[in-house]
């Protein structure tokens, strides 16, 4: 068969972050013996061209659209992040964030103001947020400023002064934290969203079942191979999990949630 992609946009936070990607990418390509080939999605290149694409190995996708069941993909698996936050499960969250050296102090003091969002299929960005904010009976933002398309221009909206809080993937955080502490010193988090399933790796959907077991073998196995467990640390990661689709179909009941509460936007 043709080779195979490798994308990880999703977590490519930067240029060194990216490579680590890679360097895993290609060592999951040696252990399975699958082909993969590095391909260069970066934004502004919307995520929803990418997983309609017919030649996916591994590809990040947020949990949300996943679930929606609107794009042809396969679940492989999904990292685990090592903070402790995370018991050892493939999971995450959102910090909504603002400056460091800003007023605010709690998320309440961030009500009536602006808040950033991302996508509106994103569930870091937009509805892991929007059904926080039903659940703890918050008032309405002023204005919801958005799309900002990436955890970045989150970030950079937030230094800026164009928001007064954003949601930043806890992941991505954690990478920030890791690879960029002076930029991640400026950010305070004023409340941090309940955990749920993290974006997996996927591939597409005529991918043939043998591909798919021998590279779900080779993530989840990577913390016991030598070579590639150098690159788990750096990335903030213990290791992968298998997921099922199943596993993301609470992504769908919270945003009805949100709609039924009167949360279909941010302001």
């Amino acid at each position: 068969m043709n080779p195979l992609v490798a994308n990880a946009r999703m977590y490519a936070l930067g240029p060194a972050v990216r490579d680590l990607w890679a360097a895993l990418f290609a060592r999951v390509s040696q252990v399975s013996g699958v082909r993969l080939d590095h391909l260069e999605h970066a934004a502004p290149a919307p995520l929803d061209e990418l997983w309609h694409r017919p030649d996916l190995g591994l590809a990040f996708a947020c949990g949300y659209p996943f679930a929606t069941d609107r794009f042809p993909l396969r679940p492989v698996a999904a990292p685990v992040p090592a903070g402790r936050r995370y018991g050892g499960r493939p999971v995450y969250a959102t910090d909504l964030v603002a400056r460091a050296d800003g007023p605010l102090h709690g998320l309440e003091d961030s009500f009536g103001g602006r808040i950033g969002w991302t996508v509106e299929h994103s569930q870091s960005g937009f509805n892991a947020v929007r059904a926080h904010l039903a659940a703890i009976g918050a008032p309405r933002y002023r204005e919801a400023v958005g799309p900002l398309v990436t955890p970045r221009r989150v970030i950079e909206a937030v230094l800026d002064g164009r928001i007064d809080v954003g949601p930043l993937d806890s992941y991505v955080h954690d990478l920030l934290t890791r690879h960029e502490p002076d930029v991640a010193a400026r950010l305070r988090t004023l409340a941090t969203t309940p955990l749920t399933p993290m974006p997996l790796l996927v591939a597409s959907a005529g991918v043939a079942d043998g591909i798919v077991d021998r590279l779900r073998e080779a993530l989840v196995g990577i913390a016991e191979d030598g070579p590639a467990r150098t690159l788990l640390e750096p990335l903030g990661l213990s290791g992968f999990a298998p997921v099922s689709a199943g596993d993301y179909a609470t992504l769908l009941d919270a945003a009805r949630g949100a709609d039924a509460a009167g949360w279909a936007t941010l302001a």
